[in-house]
C-alpha cells in the first residue's frame, strides 16, 4: 500500500508567523505532529510519503503515486482540505480523513470515502483491520479515551526538519476546565492523560540525536492540567537538559492558575521553558462568569501575568471580544488590559461558536447561529447573532482595537512594559538563526519600516536597562512586523 499523508495549508493567521519566517530561512512555524504520529501507527510494510503543504507543494505526481490519500486537518484548514479532496478525487483516489475538523463536523464531508474520527489510537486500528478484510466503513468513531503511554513515537523521517522553526512534542491530552467556547473537553476529555516520564525523555532524546537544536513546542491544551505528574516530569527533564547543555528552549500552553504555584513556575524555567500561552480572554468579570472560565475569575489577571513574567517566562495571551455580557466600553478595557500587562503577543479574536462546544449548543437552541466557524478567530468573522451590540459595531471596534495595540508606538511601548517585569532565569546561547534574525530586523524594522524610531528606542532601552533580555526585545520587534503585516492585508 502506498499511503500519501497530506497536511493542508494553514492560511495567513496570527499563529502562522508567515511574515517573519523568511528572516530565519524557515518555511513553517510548526510540524504536522498528528500525521507524524499517525505515520508510526501504519502497517510497517506500507510505503509512506508525507506532504506538508505549508512547506512544499502537493504535486499531481504525489497523488498519482498513492493508493490512498490520508488527510489530517484542523478547522482553520477547511478551504485547503476542499482543494486536496477535489484533486485526489479527480485522480480517482480513495480518501481517508481525520483530525479535529472532521471529528467536529463529519457531516460536511460526505464525499470523503472514510473518516477516522476521535483519537487515532482507538479508531485507526479498527479501520486498518477492516481494510485488511476488504470491508471498510464510512465512519469510525469512539468515545473511548486511549492510554497515551502506548502512543508511538512520531515518524520524524517523513519530514525535513530544516524547513521548520520549531519541533513539537505532546505530553498530555485533556483539560480539567470546561470553558463554554472551547472544544478541548469534547475532543480530548476533562481528565488530563499524560505520557510517562521515560516516554517523554525518549521523545526529547530522539530529537536531540537527530541533530535538532532550538525551540520545542509542548503542544498540550493545558500543560499543567495534572500538576503532580508534570512536576515529576520537569525534575527529570531539567537533569536531561543540563546533561546536554540545554539544547532545547521550550514553550507551551497552560491555564492562568500557573501563577499560583511558585514551585511549578520554578520547575518549568529550570527545565528550559521561556514562554507560555494563556487564555486570558477578557478583563470583564461578568464575561468570565458567562463562559465558565472559573480559573480566571476573582483574580487580578494583570498581576498574574506579571508574576509569571517575573519568574522567567514570557506570557502570550488569547483575548476574546463578542461575549453576550461585553460592556459598551469593552474595547477600551481590553486595550488597557493588554497594554498594562505587557502581553506582547496578544491574540485577540472575535468569539466564534465551534461545533461540539457548549456555546454552539446554546446558541443553536437560542436560534442565533448564522454560519460555519472558520477556525481562524482573528479573521473578524462572527458566526452568530450578538445579543446586545450590533455585529458591525463589534467588527468596527475590534478592528480599531487591533490597529491601536499593533501600531508601532503602542506595540513597542508594550514590549518595554514586558521587559520591565521579565526576569530571565538563565543566559541563553545565541545561535545562527537569532543572529540572522537580528540583522534582518535592522533592515526591515530599523531602516525600511515606518515605525523605525520606536524600534531603535526599544533597542536602546534594552541595551541600557535590560541587557539580559536583549534577544527577547529583538524577537518581539520581529513578531510585531508579522502582526502589522496581517493587519495591512
Amino acid at each position: 500500500m502506498k499511503a500519501l499523508l497530506v497536511y493542508p495549508s494553514i492560511p495567513d493567521t496570527f499563529w502562522s508567523f508567515k511574515h517573519i519566517l523568511k528572516f530565519i530561512k524557515k518555511r513553517a512555524a510548526h510540524v504536522p505532529l498528528g500525521l507524524l504520529t499517525i505515520g508510526s501507527m501504519m502497517p510497517k510494510d506500507w510505503d509512506l510519503r508525507l506532504v506538508d503543504m505549508n512547506v512544499e507543494s502537493l504535486t499531481d505526481d504525489d497523488i498519482k503515486w498513492s493508493d490512498t490519500v490520508f488527510v489530517g486537518a484542523m478547522v482553520v484548514q477547511k478551504d485547503s482540505v476542499r482543494e486536496v479532496v477535489n484533486r485526489a478525487k479527480s485522480f480517482g483516489k480513495n480518501i481517508v480523513a481525520g483530525g479535529p475538523l472532521f471529528t467536529s463536523t463529519p457531516e460536511e464531508f460526505a464525499e470523503i470515502d472514510t473518516q477516522v474520527l476521535n483519537e487515532a489510537e482507538i479508531t485507526l486500528p479498527l479501520f486498518l483491520e477492516d481494510l485488511s478484510r476488504g470491508s471498510v466503513k464510512k465512519i469510525y468513531t469512539s468515545e473511548e479515551r486511549p492510554d497515551i503511554t502506548q502512543t508511538p513515537l512520531p515518524k520524524w523521517d517523513l519530514i525535513n526538519m530544516n524547513y521548520y522553526a520549531s519541533m513539537s512534542i505532546q505530553y498530555s491530552r485533556g483539560c480539567p476546565f470546561d470553558c463554554e467556547f472551547c472544544d478541548i473537553v469534547k475532543l480530548n476529555g476533562r481528565s488530563p492523560r499524560v505520557k510517562s516520564n521515560e516516554q517523554m525523555l525518549r521523545e526529547f532524546e530522539i530529537l536531540y540525536q537527530m541533530g535538532w537544536r532550538g525551540r520545542v513546542f509542548i503542544v498540550d491544551d493545558n500543560f499543567i492540567g495534572n500538576k503532580s505528574k508534570v512536576k515529576s516530569l520537569l525534575v527529570e527533564l531539567r537533569k536531561w537538559q543540563e546533561d546536554r547543555r540545554f539544547p532545547f528552549t521550550l514553550y507551551t500552553e497552560a491555564s492562568v492558575n500557573l501563577a499560583d504555584d511558585q514551585e511549578l513556575m520554578t520547575l518549568m524555567t529550570s527545565a528550559g521553558f521561556d514562554s507560555v500561552f494563556l487564555g486570558l480572554e477578557t478583563p470583564a468579570e461578568e464575561c468570565l462568569v458567562e463562559c465558565g472560565k472559573r480559573q480566571n475569575q476573582s483574580r487580578d489577571l494583570v498581576e498574574a501575568v506579571k508574576i509569571i513574567q517575573r519568574n522567567g517566562m514570557e506570557v502570550m495571551g488569547g483575548f476574546i471580544i463578542g461575549f453576550d455580557n461585553d460592556p459598551p466600553n469593552i474595547f477600551e478595557k481590553q486595550i488597557r488590559f493588554i497594554q498594562s500587562s505587557g502581553v506582547v503577543k496578544a491574540m485577540i479574536g472575535l468569539l466564534n461558536a465551534i461545533p461540539g462546544t457548549k456555546l454552539y449548543q446554546r446558541l443553536q437552541e437560542e436560534g442565533r447561529l448564522l454560519a460555519d466557524c472558520t477556525g481562524d478567530n482573528c479573521d473578524g468573522s462572527l458566526n452568530f447573532i450578538p445579543k446586545k451590540m450590533d455585529a458591525e459595531a463589534i467588527r468596527a471596534g475590534y478592528q480599531a482595537l487591533l490597529n491601536h495595540i499593533y501600531s508601532p508606538r503602542e506595540y513597542y511601548k508594550r514590549v518595554i512594559e514586558f521587559l520591565k517585569e521579565y526576569k530571565p532565569t538563565r543566559r541563553k546561547r545565541i545561535n545562527k538563526l537569532e543572529v540572522r534574525a537580528f540583522f534582518s530586523s535592522i533592515l526591515y524594522l530599523g531602516i525600511l519600516d515606518k515605525g523605525k524610531f520606536y524600534y531603535w528606542r526599544l533597542l536602546a532601552v534594552a541595551l541600557v536597562f535590560h541587557r539580559k533580555s536583549f534577544g527577547e526585545a529583538v524577537s518581539s520587534a520581529l513578531f510585531g512586523y508579522h502582526f502589522r503585516k496581517l493587519l495591512s492585508k
